[in-house]
């Protein structure tokens, strides 16, 4: 347990970007309780913080689509989090 928490707390860290709006989409996903990310989550959202910036945005909003199917899925748990909250 104690490795996915310190697993978690370096993709909050790693949340930390460029963009605000970013900023504002990733690190309240991973800080809400319902979040529990398994390993399979963890490397998704690792690979969706390797993506720039710009790209990231455009599938954060649903401008264009990650072509990787648990990507992608991730994704839109990101995105319906977002509006749920607000």
């Amino acid at each position: 347990m104690a490795d996915a928490k310190t697993k978690i707390a370096r993709l909050r860290w790693r949340c930390r970007r460029g963009l605000r709006e970013l900023d504002a989409l990733l690190k309240p996903f991973l800080d809400e309780p319902g979040a529990d990310l398994g390993d399979a989550e963890i490397a998704c959202f690792e690979e969706i913080l390797d993506l720039p910036d710009h790209t990231l945005y455009a599938y954060l909003i649903g401008i264009s689509e990650h072509p990787d199917r648990p990507t992608a899925t991730l994704i839109e748990r990101i995105r319906t989090s977002h509006r749920v909250q607000h």
